[in-house]
């Protein structure tokens, strides 16, 4: 076997021999030392070898525990990965750290890897399911409207549940493309300078057939020093946060958008007076298709990603966006994004 051990006793054996052959033959020429002396090369060289066997396994033995690790790793042993540091040789602890590094970022690459695939499944499965819903209601209303007898008010009213449901499914779908291109980076994002006051106030009005539909008073106060961003999408998150408020408040309920700047962030919350977050988990708001309060149900008539797409960009923009209850009822969406001067 090519052992390291190995080839430094044959090493170190040829050169006590060379050292050996070197010293009797200066010796015989310069005092005249008998030839029989070369026969002392015979025990010098067993001992050699033997004394090196001994250095080269000190030597090489940290190198095999670390391949013998290495192997384990290889294999799939489920003991801890984490190789110790002899102490030992330098050289082998430095290729002992390094290989540490590499075992950690390969693991971490595989836990990314499970949890990003176990996203993907339980995604799909979510679609499939928010998808069933519509799709069934409309097949139903559908076989209802084909029977030649059904009254004209009957007629009317499953139709106009077709239509609806129709509708919903549209949005969904429009929601899940603009999910996918946000999260896969498919979008060309252009960033610009952005005041959120200005685009608040266009969404707003933008929004003001629906807020009056749904009785909801909303205004907007305050500024927030400009952002770099890109305004198209920041629009979509203000958008989707006064929406989504107006969906869970009271018939004249009140809806408000306030702008400030903090801490070298532009800072824009909405607040509503509404029924609030309940016991859901705030950071839980913003997964895909994540209900936790009854009263945040399909019923209300979201998608269920409107709150995942702001996560998308306000995590693109390199800001946080939070949630929580407010004291006297009502919830709080906060978005923070580096502001610029």
């Amino acid at each position: 076997m090519k052992q390291l051990q190995t080839y430094f006793a044959l090493l170190a054996t040829l050169f006590a021999i060379l050292a050996a052959v070197f010293a009797i033959a200066v010796s015989h020429f310069a005092f005249g030392l008998r030839p029989l002396a070369f026969f002392l090369l015979v025990p010098v060289a067993v001992f050699t070898f033997a004394f090196s066997l001994l250095i080269g396994h000190f030597l090489s033995e940290p190198l095999t525990r670390l391949a013998a690790r290495l192997r384990d790793f290889r294999t799939g042993d489920p003991a801890p990965t984490t190789i110790p540091i002899d102490g030992r040789i330098e050289e082998v602890d430095r290729l002992t750290v390094s290989l540490n590094r590499l075992s950690e970022t390969i693991r971490t690459q595989q836990e990314s890897l499970a949890s990003r695939e176990s996203r993907e499944s339980t995604f799909v499965s979510d679609v499939a399911h928010e998808l069933r819903t519509p799709l069934t209601a409309i097949r139903g209303n559908a076989e209802m409207l084909s029977d030649p007898d059904l009254p004209p008010a009957m007629r009317e009213k499953f139709t106009g549940i077709i239509v609806e449901e129709s509708r919903r499914l549209s949005n969904l779908v429009n929601d899940l493309l603009a999910l996918q291109r946000l999260e896969s980076g498919n979008i060309a994002t252009e960033f610009s300078r952005v005041d959120l006051g200005q685009v608040a106030r266009e969404v707003v009005d933008s929004l003001s057939p629906l807020l009056r539909e749904r009785e909801a008073n909303c205004q907007v106060i305050g500024e927030a020093p400009d952002v770099l961003g890109n305004r198209d999408r920041l629009k979509q998150v203000v958008f989707n946060l006064v929406e989504n408020a107006s969906r869970f408040i009271e018939p004249g309920g009140h809806i408000t958008v306030e702008l400030m700047g903090a801490r070298g962030n532009s800072v824009l919350s909405v607040r509503d007076d509404g029924c609030g977050l309940g016991d859901a988990d705030p950071k839980l708001l913003f997964d895909r298709f994540y209900r936790g309060d009854p009263s945040r149900n399909r019923g209300t008539g979201g998608t269920g990603l409107g709150l995942a797409i702001v996560k998308s960009v306000v995590d693109a923009h390199d800001g946080t966006v939070e949630a929580f209850n407010l004291p006297d009822g009502g919830a709080c969406f906060l978005v923070a994004i580096p502001s610029i001067a």
